[in-house]
């Protein structure tokens, strides 16, 4: 067993806005940070599904929008 179905796991999203989930005992990687949200891989995976309703990066969301 690899021990995922206890650890705790991170909800994480980075300036693009995209999410992503990260365990918890383990420092974030630069460009992302914490949304608050932690608990088991699926609870995080289920809130990051809720949440996370446009897949496109920020960036281009912006751009197809000042395009009209």
């Amino acid at each position: 067993m690899n021990g995922t179905a206890t650890q705790e796991w991170t909800v994480v999203v980075n300036d693009e806005e995209q999410y992503s989930v990260w365990a918890s005992d383990r420092d974030i990687p630069a460009g992302w940070r914490a949304t608050g949200t932690s608990g088991t891989r699926e609870e995080c995976l289920a809130h990051i599904e809720q949440v996370w309703t446009d897949m496109r990066p920020l960036s281009l969301r912006l751009a197809m929008d000042a395009a009209g």
